[in-house]
C-alpha cells in the first residue's frame, strides 16, 4: 500500500516552541512537489515524543488539510500508553489520515508475545491501515520476521513495516518471510542508504529523514534504478553516503536535519523541542560543509 520514497516530515516550530504553520506548509508543499509518495507526520524526526496529545491532534488536522489528498498521509501514533495510542489512531482515522505508523512498545525490552498483543489490540480498535515501526535501538525489542508474519496474516489492516535496523539482512529476512504469504505487505527501510538494497531484495522503498533535505535526490535515485541507469544510481548513492554524516552533527540529529533544510533554501526556524538542544553556529557550519561536499548547498 505504501511504496516508493516516503518522508518522515520535520515539525517546524517558531522560537517560542509553537507550531509555525507557514513554515510547515512550505516544507509539505516542497516535498509533494518533488514527488514524495507519502508523508509521515509526528514520527521520530517529527518530535512526537515532545508533544502533548492536544498538540498532536491540532497538528494532525493541519497536516491532513494541508496535504489535501495530494499524497498519502501517515500519522505517527506510537507511545507508552496503549489507550492513548488507540485513541490517537482513531482520531487520525476520523481526521482523514491514510494510515498510522506505530513504533513497538518501548522502555522495557518486551518479548514477542507481549508485543503481539499490543499490536493485535490496536488492530482490532481501528480499520485504518497500520504500519509497524521496528526500531530496536530505541525500543530494546526487535520485531522478528516470525512475529511480523503472524501479525500480517491475522490482521488485514496491518499492511506494512518500517524496518529501522542498520543491517539489510534483517530487512531481507522480513521481505522473504512475510511476502511469501502476503505479497502485498509493504516492507520499507528506515535507513536512507538502504533504498537500493531494499529494492533489490524485493522490498518496496524507504521512509527516511534525508528526504526532508534532498527529496529530488531520492526521487532521481528511484527513477534511475527503475530505468536501470546504474551510473546515475551510483552517483546518487555516493551523495547519500555523504549526507548520512548529517545524522552525527547534533544529538539528537533533529536540529541538524532542520539546519540542513534551512540551508537548502526553505525559510524555517531550526528550533527544536526540549530535551533536544538548539543547533550551534559551529554545528551549522558543519552541516553546510556536508551539504557542499554532496553538491546540495
Amino acid at each position: 500500500m505504501f511504496k516508493g520514497i516516503l518522508t518522515p516530515v520535520i515539525t517546524v516550530f517558531d522560537d517560542r516552541g509553537k507550531f509555525d504553520f507557514e513554515g510547515n506548509t512550505a516544507v509539505i508543499n516542497r516535498l509533494i512537489e518533488h514527488g514524495m509518495h507519502g508523508l509521515l507526520f509526528l514520527g521520530s524526526i517529527g518530535e512526537f515524543f515532545a508533544l502533548t496529545m492536544e498538540e498532536k491532534k491540532e497538528f494532525i488536522h493541519f497536516a491532513v488539510q494541508t496535504v489535501d489528498k495530494r499524497t498519502p498521509v501517515l500519522i505517527g501514533a506510537g507511545g507508552t500508553v496503549p489507550e492513548e495510542v488507540a485513541a490517537l489512531t482513531q482520531f487520525a482515522e476520523q481526521a482523514g489520515a491514510d494510515g498510522v505508523v506505530v513504533v513497538s512498545p518501548y522502555y522495557f525490552s518486551l518479548n514477542a508475545e507481549t508485543i503481539y498483543h499490543y499490536y493485535a489490540s490496536l488492530a482490532r480498535s481501528t480499520s485504518l491501515p497500520i504500519m509497524l515501526y521496528n526500531f530496536p535501538d530505541r525500543t530494546g525489542s526487535d520485531l522478528t520476521p516470525a512475529l511480523v508474519l503472524r501479525l500480517a496474516t491475522e490482521f488485514s489492516n496491518i499492511v506494512a513495516i518500517k524496518d529501522t535496523v542498520d543491517n539489510i539482512s534483517h530487512t531481507r529476512k522480513l521481505i522473504q518471510t512475510v511476502k511469501e504469504h502476503r505479497p502485498e505487505f509493504t516492507v520499507l527501510s528506515g535507513f536512507d542508504e538502504y533504498l537500493i538494497p531494499n529494492l533489490m531484495a524485493g522490498g518496496d522503498g524507504v521512509l527516511c529523514g534525508l528526504t526532508n533535505i534532498a527529496p529530488d535526490l531520492f526521487d532521481g535515485l528511484l527513477k534511475a534504478y527503475r530505468a536501470q541507469d546504474f551510473a546515475k544510481v551510483a552517483a546518487a548513492q555516493a551523495k547519500i553516503a555523504i549526507l548520512m554524516n548529517l545524522y552525527e552533527v547534533t544529538n539528537p540529529f533533529i536540529a541538524g536535519i532542520k539546519g540542513a533544510v534551512k540551508l537548502s533554501g526553505v525559510p524555517i526556524s531550526t528550533a527544536v523541542k526540549a530535551p533536544a538542544a538548539a543547533i550551534t553556529e559551529q554545528q551549522l557550519e558543519a552541516v553546510r560543509a556536508i551539504l557542499a561536499k554532496a553538491g546540495k548547498e
